[in-house]
């Protein structure tokens, strides 16, 4: 068996066995690149105009809340310029949460979740990151049928190189047909947007390989970073010995929050938790945003809730900046906003809507083709001819012309041979 066959074999029956998980974790992935944006079309009352002046204090902002909702514990706080601060209080999933103008202090929403309560968005990842399957199941379906997908875009790509380049391969190669038959129109729409989609699917699936296959995230960042070891995110703790000795839970949280706006005045918005009073090792924990919808040059800040002092863990990725960061770090870092487009801004996410688009058309397509020609009615010499096979190589079948021989025709005395002749005059 040649390579070539191997090649296509692969390809054909890697795409029948992880069609259905490539189709669904690209429609979800699709959809779920607007969220934010879809989120704030239809929720118009969350848009407010940018002021230049200071928003609230954590401290103003969890009264706010807690006022809302006596009793309930305060969870954390989003923020983006432009935007109403989003607080939540509770369970990190479900419990309840407020939009509040961050000038103001209006109450512009409130939304309580409750258990099995329906959330569109959360839906749209569930079936993204483990097919609405329990987790444990559902997750590596996910993470090794983007492997496979991987795969099957290199097999995919030997499989369109045509054998030989000239004009006609050239444009069956680089151009669809629209105006051919069905099956020619799905045949290059497999072929010819596959090969355009080709590098931002594989940039798609391997940034997304990084959050549920450890030993590839491992290995990407090794070989990344010069054999440096990821690390783990260090798991930080507050003295609990100078509990009540420097601040209160409030003016933490708030000389924590100045601290860190004093470093990153022109932030486009902020995520910060509140200290646990629950539990007096806890951490007051802020990431501030210097792009908007961006998050690879995020900058981390982890204060002990009691001294303020700020704590750092070892990690070349998670406890160091942007700035500070190596080539594999800033890799690392970038590694969300990739898979998403947002590292090219809002024309990076159509990009990557337009690409899984196509990504979740290849199962489709492909399946068409394998029909057709499994199950499909026969070519008839001639229209064999005016096709191709995948990899854009012309068949090549002249028509063979059926032999009709010529009907006898009775001839003159004058075309009669003379020996002919003379032997019948003898007779």
């Amino acid at each position: 068996m040649t390579f070539r066959k191997i090649n296509n074999w692969l390809h054909l029956w890697l795409g029948l066995i992880s069609g259905i998980i490539v189709l669904i974790v690209c429609v979800t992935g699709c959809i779920w690149v607007f969220n934010d944006e879809i989120t704030a079309l239809l929720n118009p009352k969350t848009r407010i105009e940018k002021q230049d002046k200071q928003v609230l204090m954590p401290s103003q902002l969890g009264a706010i809340a807690q006022k809302q909702y006596p009793g309930q514990k305060l969870s954390y706080v989003t923020y983006q310029q432009g935007r109403t601060a989003h607080i939540a209080v509770g369970a990190r999933r479900g419990g309840s949460s407020l939009e509040v103008n961050p000038y103001t202090g209006e109450v512009v929403s409130t939304k309580d979740v409750k258990k099995g309560d329906f959330d569109f968005f959360r839906f749209i990842l569930n079936g993204h990151r483990f097919l609405w399957m329990p987790y444990s199941i559902g997750r590596p379906i996910v993470n090794y049928g983007t492997l496979v997908f991987v795969v099957m875009l290199i097999t995919g790509l030997i499989w369109w190189y045509p054998k030989k380049w000239n004009k006609k391969t050239r444009e069956k190669s680089f151009k669809i047909k629209w105006n051919g038959s069905f099956k020619r129109v799905n045949l290059d729409l497999h072929n010819v947007l596959g090969f355009y989609s080709l590098l931002f699917c594989l940039a798609i699936a391997l940034t997304g390989m990084v959050y549920g296959i450890q030993w590839y995230s491992k290995g990407l960042y090794w070989v990344t970073s010069g054999g440096q070891s990821l690390g783990e995110y260090g798991n930080l703790r507050s003295d609990s010995l100078q509990a009540n000795k420097h601040y209160t839970p409030e003016q933490a949280i708030d000389k924590a929050f100045m601290l860190a706006m004093k470093e990153n005045p022109s932030s486009e918005g902020f995520y910060y938790t509140f200290p646990d009073t629950s539990d007096a090792k806890s951490t007051i924990y802020i990431s501030v945003y210097p792009s908007a919808g961006q998050f690879y040059n995020s900058q981390i800040y982890q204060f002990d809730q009691h001294t303020l002092e700020r704590l750092k863990g070892d990690s070349p990725v998670y406890d160091i900046s942007y700035q500070e960061a190596g080539f594999g770090s800033k890799l690392r870092k970038m590694n969300y906003d990739i898979h998403v487009g947002s590292i090219l801004g809002f024309p990076g996410k159509v990009l990557a809507f337009l690409v899984t688009l196509i990504g979740a058309s290849l199962p489709v397509t492909g399946f068409i083709i394998w029909w057709n020609r499994k199950f499909g009615k026969k070519k008839t010499a001639k229209k064999r001819n005016d096709d191709y096979l995948g990899n854009g190589n012309r068949i090549q079948i002249k028509e063979v012309k059926k032999f009709v021989p010529k009907k006898a025709e009775k001839k003159t005395a004058e075309e009669v041979p003379v020996l002919m002749q003379t032997s019948t005059n003898i007779s």
